[in-house]
């Protein structure tokens, strides 16, 4: 009997076959780490700076290069191994986080000024943002070379939750090795996680190249994903919605200055704040891997992003830390819902040889508006106020999810079955 062999309504279908468990392996790995990363990162840019606006500069620096080059990665990607592509990700990330590690340490930075160290810690993110232009599409592609067509939005949902699982103790555990062992060897347990995604990669064989040039240009070639999406509505819209929600409704780049001026709780509050959208999210793809999102999936969507304008505008009004708690993982289970129908979206109506050019699309549009969001909230933190600058980005978000019901039909028409 093959027990690989897909069963109907099965909810770990998908983890029957090896390489996909690997596969999550390396989600995982990636998100922990960088999620850590980031926590550390952010604490000590605040702690350097005392600005907000600095924080928004994190994501800045990484988002620039990020959407410049997603069109020229996807296109590459496409056209490459994804497997091979990848490990070069995994290796990359090594080195930048080893170069944070250096700067973290106090000892190397004696006699070099504030502003210098700062200096290098954007480009090194700036860096990181070029690494992520080619990682986010060859980990999309390679995920449709593991399992069979029939068990994308399977897969999709358990890799959505080895990603949030990544997401609530990467930065949960970056804010208590802060409290306990400081910023610096906070930084090294980073550099070691990073070995797990590659001796991960090294259990999944190579796999092949669907990319088909049919005569085409190479500008032809770099836009035809670009092309694909705009002419694919629901692709279109789902992107779109998922992108203004996150730009104006992500209050996650300001936790440091909430955790420190207006919550009082510290690096350890710090932590626990952090993790708790990717708490919320994680419950979310639990139940989503045995209840699948099936009727009216698109109203469900507008609706997820609704309440997720909520809940931002309740965390900028919040001075309780129990409450700001609750309303943070409440955003990430809604949100959990939102990243899902997108992921299947994708999965279900891509061709396998514009995979990696689609998902640079998508990289642009979704993963880049959490950067850009960081950004809006840094600078809109210092024009308004830390607070109203939260509330305002809530309630932009709220008017984004009314224009999308209004506009996009084909998004409360959406379809989910294969």
């Amino acid at each position: 009997m093959d027990t690989t062999a897909p069963k109907r309504n099965d909810p770990y279908a998908s983890l029957r076959f090896q390489e996909f468990n690997f596969y999550l392996i390396i989600r995982f790995a990636f998100v922990f780490a960088l999620a850590m990363q980031f926590a550390i990162i952010e604490w000590k840019v605040y702690e350097l700076s005392k600005d907000p606006f600095s924080l928004g500069l994190i994501g800045l620096a990484e988002v620039i290069p990020a959407v410049l080059l997603a069109p020229f990665a996807g296109h590459l990607v496409d056209k490459r191994e994804k497997r091979g592509m990848l490990l070069k990700c995994v290796i990359a990330y090594v080195f930048i986080s080893t170069g944070l590690f250096i700067l973290t340490w106090d000892k190397a930075v004696a006699g070099i000024s504030t502003a210098w160290v700062l200096k290098l810690i954007y480009l090194l993110v700036f860096l990181g943002g070029i690494v992520r232009a080619f990682t986010s599409p060859s980990t999309f592609s390679l995920l449709s070379l593991l399992v069979p067509r029939e068990l994308y939005a399977n897969a999709s949902t358990w890799s959505s939750s080895a990603w949030q699982i990544g997401g609530v103790l990467g930065p949960a555990l970056g804010g208590l090795l802060i409290h306990a062992i400081g910023v610096h060897w906070s930084m090294l347990v980073v550099v070691f996680v990073f070995f797990a995604p590659l001796y991960s990669l090294i259990r999944i064989k190579p796999k092949p190249i669907f990319y088909k040039s049919q005569g085409e240009s190479f500008f032809d070639g770099l836009t035809k994903g670009m092309r694909f999406v705009w002419n694919t509505k629901v692709v279109l819209g789902a992107m779109a919605l998922d992108m203004f929600a996150v730009l104006f409704g992500g209050a996650v780049a300001m936790l440091p200055a909430f955790a420190t001026d207006i919550l009082h709780v510290g690096s350890l509050g710090y932590g626990f704040l952090r993790s708790a959208p990717a708490v919320g999210a994680l419950l979310t793809m639990f139940i989503l891997a045995h209840r699948p999102l099936v009727n009216k999936p698109g109203i469900k969507l507008l609706a997820a992003v609704f309440g997720f304008g909520l809940t931002i505008i309740v965390f900028g009004l919040s001075t309780s830390f129990y409450l700001s708690m609750f309303v943070l993982l409440l955003s990430g289970a809604l949100d959990g819902v939102s990243v899902i129908i997108r992921q299947t979206i994708l999965q279900l109506k891509t061709p396998d040889d514009m995979r990696g050019r689609v998902a640079s699309v998508s990289s642009m549009f979704v993963g880049s508006s959490n950067e850009l969001g960081a950004f809006e909230s840094g600078f809109m933190a210092r024009a308004i106020g830390l607070v109203p600058s939260v509330v305002f980005g809530g309630c932009v978000t709220l008017g984004v999810v009314i224009t999308t019901y209004i506009i996009s039909p084909a998004m409360r028409k959406l379809d989910l079955k294969p």
